[in-house]
Formats: structure tokens, C-alpha cells, sequence
């Protein structure tokens, strides 16, 4: 596999494609052809605002789609990459009931069935196949959804993608629906090196059996379409053919494939009239949309992006990824597109790419503003060539960092993330302009009530370079969580350039715990069963197996994590630390059994090292683990108990938390700071 010239700038262009698809046909998803041009006569822009919905959105066809891909970053590029490690991956990532998926009940959601099968030790394939789940439920459209990423992985090497398409469609489905994957992530593959509609889907149908429903309803679309010419014929005869009449379940792959072919042959490769004819059509709009946007987006690059209509401006990038990982909770699609490139590049043999030092915002792509929009109309931003991020005027441009003010009471799939900047790390950015320009970065945070606060930083000039370097100590926020990082423009002849902006060093902070704020409690990813808030603890309940409270981002490195908690009656109670999951940490965990033990979480139990302890109900502990290179130490009340080194480097780095097993505690300080 060879890697293109332009491969970075083509995946973030499909990135965009798939956002601004799932976008534009989330307000009206599962509506009829006929109740959309009722309403519309046709999409041809964003209707959020008439539906009175926000358009930014959690949402599963994207979290599932760069979520699961992570698959193939945490089993080390492994080009043998299992279905059984990607269902691993399932479980690492979903917090049950609460992160990513549909949770429609067993038998009605597809994913919702393979994930209990998972959970309760049956391994992928088996745990999406026909023969465990049934043919209806094991054909919907969940393969197809989350799929795109793996064509993006493997640039002009559609069979490739077909073959990782099928190990991780198999996760959850079977027969049909593997099929309409494997199609779906060969278009987004050879798109890098054809432009040819007929001659993609050629290529695509070649990697699938001849005898498949989806072989035969990309022949009849193709014949219907040059007998027909008009896209509406040919979507009556799809609904007679291949309709939901016929093909039953929730959401079934056959029709919506059906209406991506469509969309594809009709549209003639212009993403705008693609995405019209894909939407108007109805059914899993937001989701066909999806994988029409990710595969033209490639194939025409970004300057296809707003041929005919500006997609690109009001998604400013922006995505969010609620999973048990809430440290990636608030992204963007440079952020997702970088892991997307990274990989291929490995999968290809060929060193990652790290733009400006490895910076958080570094806006390298051409009209890339990684979710930075200005505060007021005083102020213009831009990035035309993909030099840095252009302002005009005089103002405050911003971006998030923890869930927006806006999206507090969001509709649909729940956002669950934690903060990604926090008390104690370092600011660091770089910026240009005309000597005499002074700019000056600022935070907001959420105070108590969660009113918005502000916290302006120092003032910086413009040297006679046409230089300024920002280095600012975030203040304490008292544990309340930050939820949006900027830059305020004070002086300015011309334009200022924001080069880069990033943050490092685990954080030095203490959470406050407290039942005043909504956002306190919520800033906490909740992979235990609940939470409830005191007036100076929190209460965590387990009702049975083991749960995980969570915060903080993959950066964190070393550090030390410190809680004072009560076990009221528990199995198990211990603080983690380098959390990427629920698979995935370590931890000291104070046991009912008389141990304290020193463990490794990676997708099993594996016991660093131990020593006798017996716990006492109602009593009061500060537990403590540091993480340190490959070294590991555990500290209950200021003594040192347990130590291990772990010479692998699976957990490098990640957020700290509370585990709880089986029973109750209260939790009443929480604490994080570097070594």
C-alpha cells in the first residue's frame, strides 16, 4: 500500500464529509420520502433551525465510527487486527446504557444484542452472527454506519479495507449487512485513486459474493438509473424492490444501501446534489448521509466541500466522542483525522506525521479551525491555506474544552465527556502578527450554579519579529471544570495568527466534590452504576461487578492520584491511575478479602504485586497510586504498600479515577498532581 502525496488532506476532507452527512440528516431521521418534501421539497442545506435542534451534536454513527477504530491504534497496528480484540475494544469504550450506541433492548438493537453477547463472554465473530442473533437482526444497518474509518485507513487498497471492514462489521452483524460494509469502506478506499463513479462501485461489488442482495441491488440502481434518469423513478422502484415493507427489524442495511447506490450513480460525484438526493429520500437519513459525505468527501477533497453550498463553516470542525474514554470526549476532525492518518501510515510502514510539535490545535489543514469561532462580529476568523488560524479585527475567538454552555441540555444521545484543560497545566501557544499587536489568552469555567466565568490571562506583545509565545499557569478553578479555551485579540494593524495552542504536564488540582453543580459531578465520567451528591461527599453505588469513575485525558503521564474515601460497604475500593477505559488502567485497590493490591487492567485482571490489608467499613482512607515511567507505587494514609514495574508500554498515559466493587462509599476528596 502506498501512501498518496495528498492522503492527510483527503482523510480530513472525508472526516468532514461523514460529520457534515450525520449533521445535516439527524433532525429528520427515520422520516418518510413522502413527509420530507411535504416539509422540504428538498434538502439542499442544514434544516436544524427549523426543527429547532442544535446542529452539533452527539451522535453514534460518528462516536461508533472513530471509537471503534481506535481498535487498531490499542492493539499496536496490528495488521492482523481480530474481530474478538475489536469487540474488545467494544467493551473498553461503551459504558453500558450510557455511551455511544443505540440502547433500544435486546433482539430490537442490533449493537445493544452484540454488546450483552460480549459482556456475558461471547467473543466476536460469534457474538454478531446470524446463528447467535438471527438472520433480521444480524442484517441492520449498524456494519455500514461505523464504517467508513477503515476505508480512510487504507488508501487505494480497497480490498484491504473490504477484509478490515468484515472483521469489524462482524462484531455486531452478519450476512447482508457485512456485505453493504465491505462496499461502503472499498468506495471511501479507492476514492483516493479514482474519481469514476461507475468505475468505484466496479470495484467495490467485485469484493463481495455475485449472489448477495447487495450485488444485486447495485445492478438494478445502475440499470435503473441510465432506463429512468430521473432519481425519484428509480427511489419508487427501490421502495417497491427493497423497501422497509420487505426488509424488516429496526433499520435494515438493504434499504438504506440501497439509498447511498442512489445518491452515488444519480449524483455524479457533487456532494451537494448527493447528499439532496440521499436525505429527501428519507429512512436513516443521518446515517446514509454519513457514508455518502465520508466517501465524496475523499474523492473531492476539500474543495468539494463547498461546491454549491458552505457545509464546512457552521461544523467549524466540531465533534464530540462520549465514550468511557472522556478524555476524548471534545474533539474535532483534525484531532480524528491525525489517529486516522497515524495508522495508515503505520499500516504502510511509514513514520507518523506530527504537525507543530505535536500541538493540540495546530490547524493545519487548509480552512481547518479545529471548533474555534469568534465571540462577536468585531472579529473574523480564517484559514485559507492552512497556515495557522487568521484573525481580523479586535475580539475573543474560543473553542471547547469541556461540554458547551449550548449543549448543557443537547438533544438525543447524551454527551458525556470530561474536561481535556485543567488547573495546573500549562498554556502554551505561539502567534504572529505586525509588532505593537498584543493578544491575551483567557479560560471559562463553570462556577457554582454553572454560571460561565472568565479568567483572562496575562498580556502578550508582538515583538519586533512579528513573534509572541504564550506560557500562562492555569489558575485554580476550585474543581470546577473549564469548558472553553481563547484568545482575546486587544491590539491588532492587520491580522493575527494563532500558529498553535496546546496544554502539558498532568494538571495539579483538586476536584471539588459537592452537590452545587450539575457540571462538578458530570465533568466525572460515570462508568459505576450511580452517583449521588452530598453535601460534602459524593455517594458511589455499584450494585454488582466492578464500575469505574473517570477523569482526565490520555496525555496525563506521570503523575500521582490521591482520594479520601469511606468504604460503607464494598467488595472492592481503590483509586486508578493511566485510565484509557474500562479495559484499560491501573489501580490500588483495597480489598474485602484482607489485600491490598496493585493491578493492571488490559482486558483482564493481571496483580502487580500485593500485601495483607483489611479494610474497615465506615472507616476513612487516603488511598494513592503513582505512575512513573514503567514504575508503579500504591499509599494508603501516607504509607507506601505496594510496587510494581510493568515494562510494557500498553498504558503510557491517562486519567485517574475511583473504583468500586459490588456496595457503596462515599468519595470526599479527589486530587491529581505531576510527580
Amino acid at each position: 500500500m502506498t501512501i498518496p502525496n495528498d492522503y492527510a488532506e483527503r482523510v480530513y476532507a472525508g472526516v468532514l464529509g461523514k460529520i457534515i452527512g450525520v449533521y445535516l440528516g439527524r433532525p429528520f431521521e427515520g422520516w418518510s420520502y413522502e413527509k420530507i418534501t411535504e416539509r422540504f421539497v428538498e434538502i439542499t442545506r442544514y434544516v436544524h433551525e427549523d426543527q429547532k435542534c442544535q446542529l452539533i451534536v452527539a451522535d453514534d454513527d460518528i462516536s461508533g465510527t472513530f471509537s471503534f477504530f481506535r481498535a487498531f491504534e490499542d492493539f499496536g497496528y496490528d495488521s492482523n487486527l481480530t474481530p474478538r480484540q475489536i469487540g474488545q475494544t467494544w467493551l473498553n469504550y461503551i459504558i453500558e446504557n450510557r455511551t455511544i450506541l443505540w440502547w433500544g433492548g435486546m433482539g430490537m438493537s442490533t449493537e445493544h444484542t452484540a454488546f450483552i453477547r460480549i459482556k456475558n463472554g461471547v467473543p466476536a465473530p460469534q457474538s454478531g452472527s446470524i446463528e447467535t442473533n438471527s438472520k433480521v437482526v444480524a442484517e441492520q444497518i449498524g456494519a455500514q454506519i461505523f464504517i467508513d474509518a477503515w476505508g480512510m485507513l487504507c488508501p487505494g487498497d480497497p480490498a484491504r479495507a473490504a477484509d478490515f471492514a468484515r472483521r469489524a462489521g462482524s462484531v455486531s452483524h452478519d450476512g447482508e449487512a457485512i456485505y453493504g460494509a465491505q462496499v461502503v469502506a472499498a468506495l471511501v478506499s479507492a476514492a483516493f485513486v479514482e474519481q469514476n463513479i461507475d468505475s468505484l462501485l466496479d470495484t467495490a461489488v467485485e469484493l463481495i459474493p455475485s449472489d448477495s442482495i447487495i450485488a444485486t441491488l447495485i445492478a438494478d440502481i445502475r440499470q435503473w438509473r441510465l432506463a429512468d434518469n430521473d432519481w425519484r423513478k428509480t427511489r419508487e422502484k427501490i421502495d417497491a424492490k427493497y423497501g422497509y415493507h420487505i426488509y424488516g427489524g429496526n433499520c435494515h442495511m438493504v434499504p438504506n444501501h440501497a439509498l447511498i447506490i442512489l445518491a452515488l450513480v444519480y449524483g455524479n460525484g457533487d456532494l451537494t446534489e448527493s447528499l439532496k438526493i440521499v436525505n429527501t429520500c428519507g429512512w436513516d437519513t443521518d446515517c446514509n448521509s454519513g457514508n455518502v459525505g465520508a466517501i465524496l468527501g475523499v474523492r473531492n477533497g476539500l474543495a468539494g466541500l463547498t461546491s454549491g453550498y458552505d457545509w464546512r463553516t457552521p461544523v467549524a470542525d466540531r465533534l464530540f466522542l462520549p465514550t468511557a474514554d472522556g478524555g476524548r470526549g471534545i474533539s474535532d476532525a483534525v484531532i480524528e483525522t491525525r489517529h486516522i492518518v497515524n495508522a495508515g501510515r503505520s499500516l504502510a510502514g511509514v513514520a507518523p506525521e506530527i504537525a507543530k510539535g505535536g500541538a493540540r490545535f495546530a490547524f493545519e489543514f487548509p480552512g481547518s479551525v479545529q471548533g474555534f469561532i469568534a465571540e462577536d462580529n468585531t472579529l473574523t476568523v480564517s484559514n485559507p491555506n492552512g497556515a495557522g488560524l487568521s484573525l481580523h479585527g479586535l475580539g475573543r475567538v474560543s473553542t471547547p474544552t469541556y461540554v458547551p454552555a449550548d449543549v448543557l441540555q443537547g438533544q438525543g444521545y447524551s454527551l458525556i465527556a470530561s474536561p481535556t484543560l485543567f488547573s495546573g497545566q500549562t498554556l502554551r501557544g505561539t502567534v504572529t502578527a505586525s509588532a505593537g499587536a498584543t493578544v491575551r489568552p483567557y479560560v471559562r469555567y463553570y462556577g457554582p450554579g454553572d454560571k460561565s466565568l472568565i479568567i483572562d490571562g496575562p498580556v502578550v506583545d508582538v515583538d519586533a519579529s512579528g513573534l509572541a509565545t504564550v506560557a500562562w499557569l492555569i489558575p485554580d478553578t476550585q474543581g470546577q471544570p473549564i469548558f472553553q479555551v481563547g484568545l482575546d485579540v486587544l491590539q491588532n494593524d492587520g491580522d493575527v495568527t494563532l500558529q498553535s495552542l496546546t496544554w502539558d504536564s498532568a494538571p495539579n488540582t483538586s476536584f471539588a466534590i459537592t452537590n452545587t453543580s450539575r457540571t462538578i459531578r458530570e465533568q466525572w465520567i460515570c462508568g459505576i452504576d450511580q452517583i449521588s451528591a452530598w453535601t460534602s461527599a459524593f455517594a458511589l453505588m455499584q450494585n454488582s461487578g466492578r464500575g469505574v469513575m473517570s477523569i482526565g485525558t490520555k496525555e496525563w503521564t506521570d503523575y500521582r492520584a490521591e482520594i479520601n474515601a469511606d468504604p460503607h460497604m464494598v467488595d472492592e475500593l481503590g483509586v486508578v491511575a493511566r485510565y484509557q477505559g474500562m479495559e484499560r488502567y491501573y489501580a490500588l485497590i483495597l480489598n474485602r478479602d484482607g489485600k491490598a493490591r496493585l493491578i493492571k487492567r488490559y482486558y483482564g485482571d493481571t496483580v502487580l504485586a500485593d500485601t495483607p490489608f483489611d479494610i474497615e467499613f465506615g472507616k476513612r482512607y487516603d488511598i494513592s497510586i503513582e505512575v512513573a515511567g514503567d514504575r508503579v507505587v500504591g499509599f494508603v494514609n501516607g504509607t507506601e504498600l505496594v510496587s510494581a514495574v510493568d515494562a510494557s508500554s500498553t498504558l503510557a498515559g491517562g486519567g485517574m479515577g475511583v473504583l468500586l466493587t459490588a456496595g457503596r462509599a462515599h468519595l470526599y476528596t479527589a486530587k491529581v498532581s505531576p510527580l
